[in-house]
């Protein structure tokens, strides 16, 4: 009997180093949420199924069949959020390009300065503060939920936005190119495993990036405490103004400039962390 002739070729080898590499930034992004739990309970599923059918116990046989395609046509929906920002932000080419190009460097300039020197005046005085700054991804969604300025952007504005006691001091001023397109906005709470000590203006930043490109600023109302949430991660400032507008820069900066930012949090950005996800089925938004 004759073997049939196989051949390996390069393409082979780099058809196997790409699969392994997209299973292992897979894994990368699912490791420490709740995602594994779902994998976990899927690979149960299939287990009991293999036991069932090796055992001949046809009728959990068929149980252990419904459920895994149950679970086939549920994944879709419950990741269904984080899919469809991942195409949209394919669409707009920010996987290939990194940083939106439409951001220029005075533009990014004059808007850390003047957010810079607002962070330092609010750290000073313990005033809570959350500042978003769209890039690439747009935040239509989250404009609508606040109200609607569309003001050029300054430090006088910033102040009087956020003064405490004031009907849109407890939202978040998103700041598109060099204007404030709104304030009091919603914006989507973190739904991974935290400290829960961190307080609902910072899972509302982590939350927000964890799911867009948007660079948030934000001021500690317990501790004064400046933080920058990129990719969902918070990183602690100084409470100057140069401290704050440094690091701002820093994160504005395109992805070849920045030497923070990996690929795994380029393409957490993209997939939008799994984490909850099986615990919603529709869009929620909650006031930081």
């Amino acid at each position: 009997m004759q073997l049939p002739h196989i051949t390996f070729g390069w393409t082979d080898v780099l058809d196997v180093v790409l699969t392994a590499y997209v299973v292992y930034v897979v894994l990368l992004l699912i490791r420490g949420t709740r995602a594994v739990q779902i994998l976990q309970g899927i690979a149960l599923l299939l287990v009991l199924r293999l036991i069932a059918q090796g055992l001949h116990l046809w009728t959990m046989l068929s149980i252990f069949n419904g459920l895994l395609i149950a679970s086939g046509v549920a994944i879709p929906v419950v990741f269904q959020p984080e899919l469809r920002r991942a195409l949209a932000l394919l669409g707009t080419g920010e996987f290939i390009e990194g940083r939106g190009a439409h951001h220029g460097a005075g533009t990014d300039g004059e808007v850390a300065g003047i957010v810079g020197r607002a962070a330092a005046h609010f750290a000073r005085g313990a005033i809570g503060a959350i500042i978003v700054i769209e890039r690439a991804t747009g935040l239509e969604e989250y404009v609508e939920s606040g109200r609607v300025l569309d003001a050029r952007i300054s430090y006088e504005l910033l102040l009087t936005l956020f003064a405490p006691k004031t009907p849109l001091h407890d939202g978040a001023v998103i700041v598109r190119r060099d204007r404030i397109v709104a304030a009091g906005c919603f914006l989507p709470l973190s739904e991974a495993t935290v400290d829960r000590r961190i307080g609902t203006r910072h899972r509302a930043a982590l939350g927000l990036t964890e799911q867009t490109d948007a660079i948030v600023l934000l001021v500690s109302e317990e501790t004064g405490d400046i933080e920058i949430a990129r990719a969902g991660r918070l990183t602690l400032v100084g409470k100057g103004a140069e401290d704050a507008t440094s690091a701002l820069l820093a994160a504005m900066a395109p992805a070849s400039t920045a030497p923070n930012v990996s690929f795994i949090d380029r393409v957490r950005m993209l997939w939008g962390r799994a984490d909850g996800a099986a615990d919603r089925f529709g869009k929620t938004q909650l006031r930081p």
